[in-house]
């Protein structure tokens, strides 16, 4: 936008005539073109530019400006709505409406949800879920400072930045006491980082793995069977009883379902009659061959 320039106005003291209607110049104002002098009224009438807005000619002595190849007489040039004066100050094209930027802001600008003020053009926001705040209005509910870039989590018409959130809400790992933040694995109720929830026996990660407990400790299969296990009057191995494993009982003794043979003959007595023999047990014939 930029006011009229170029040509230029004088008075001669000697006979000169104007290149359009040949009339003299002398003592009188013309205007000096590239092609020769013009008289005022022969310059409005070939070389000024019509108002965009009132349709006239906008003449030498006049102000002019313009904007995307339109002219305006200065006091034309205004915003559409409050009809304040646009010469001077910064505006907005919308529709090819020209709008001062406070009848802009207003209408088509978003207001701040915290402040319900304005959020002007080219001002730092942020938007979520339909809302808008000013950059330093989007506050942590809790710590109060400004989120900014920063990640966060809502909840319900509060907003958190992460190390708040995971302080009021996240909950803790029974073992460290610090919050999970994702993953983890629930046992007796209670939430355990993966890495946390562990064997205590050999500290083995149990995450995914069958376990047992023992005094509400989680113990991995093999520690459990060592420390707590019946052990098989045959093979004196752990019977833990997992994967469906099947044992059998005789007064302090115990086998596993595959180990109850014969100590003879190793024919399996599970389901059978047999005869203990001191430490051992046999099946009715080798019983009846001693």
């Amino acid at each position: 936008m930029q006011g009229e320039g170029g040509p230029q106005t004088g008075t001669m003291t000697e006979c000169f005539d104007c290149d359009n209607c040949k009339e003299s110049l002398y003592g009188r104002k013309y205007i000096q073109m590239d092609n020769g002098p013009y008289c005022i009224p022969c310059y409005d009438a070939h070389f000024a530019n019509t108002c965009d807005e009132c349709k006239e000619l906008i003449g030498h002595d006049c102000r002019e400006l313009y904007y995307e190849d339109r002219h305006y007489h200065e006091h034309c040039f205004r915003c559409f709505r409050c009809d304040r004066s646009l010469a001077d100050e910064p505006f907005t094209c919308q529709d090819e409406e020209l709008l001062c930027n406070d009848c802009y802001c207003n209408e088509f600008s978003s207001k701040c949800i915290a402040c319900e003020k304005t959020v002007m053009p080219g001002s730092r926001k942020l938007e979520y879920n339909g809302q808008t705040w000013h950059e330093h209005c989007f506050i942590c509910s809790s710590c109060q400072q400004p989120i900014g870039s920063r990640s966060f989590i809502p909840d319900k018409k509060d907003y958190y930045c992460v190390p708040c959130y995971e302080s009021k809400f996240a909950p803790r790992c029974t073992r460290c006491k610090k919050t999970l933040t994702k993953g983890g694995v629930t046992y007796r109720d209670e939430p355990w980082h993966k890495e946390c929830f562990v064997c205590t026996g050999c500290m083995t990660p149990l995450a995914g793995q069958q376990f047992t407990s023992q005094d509400d400790n989680p113990y991995c299969i093999k520690c459990f069977g060592n420390l707590y296990a019946k052990k098989c009057s045959a093979c004196t191995k752990p019977i833990t009883g997992f994967g469906g494993g099947k044992y059998i009982s005789f007064e302090d003794r115990h086998w596993h379902h595959n180990c109850f043979n014969c100590a003879r003959c190793d024919t399996s007595l599970v389901g059978k009659g047999f005869i203990p023999d001191n430490d051992e047990i046999l099946c009715r014939d080798c019983s009846n061959d001693l």
